[in-house]
Parts: structure tokens; C-alpha cells; sequence
């Protein structure tokens, strides 16, 4: 009976491990990508951010 290749299986784990890390970065790059398009349209609609000083506040 031959004997298990560990270091081979370590690495088809590593490269395994490696594709689903760089799987999950490209599907969260691609859903930044998509949110992007909206936050024009929601930073419009509220002037809450407090960039604009008020009219009695010092500058």
C-alpha cells in the first residue's frame, strides 16, 4: 500500500483555501462597485452630514 502524499494534500487545500478567499474578495469588490452607483442619490436627498456650518455657527 503506498503511503498518503501529505505535502500534496496540504497544498490542494492551500490553493483551495486561496480560490475561495479571492472568490469572496471579487463578489464583495463587485457589490462596492454596485453601491457606488447609489450613494449619489441617497447623500442628496439629506443634508444631515453637518458639513455646511449653520447660520450662527463660528467658523
Amino acid at each position: 500500500m503506498a503511503t498518503p502524499n501529505y505535502g500534496y494534500e496540504k497544498r490542494q487545500k492551500e490553493l483551495a483555501k486561496k480560490r475561495k478567499k479571492e472568490e469572496k474578495l471579487k463578489h464583495k469588490a463587485e457589490r462596492k462597485a454596485g453601491d457606488t452607483e447609489h450613494l449619489p442619490t441617497q447623500g442628496q436627498d439629506s443634508d444631515t452630514t453637518g458639513d455646511t456650518p449653520t447660520p450662527g455657527e463660528a467658523q
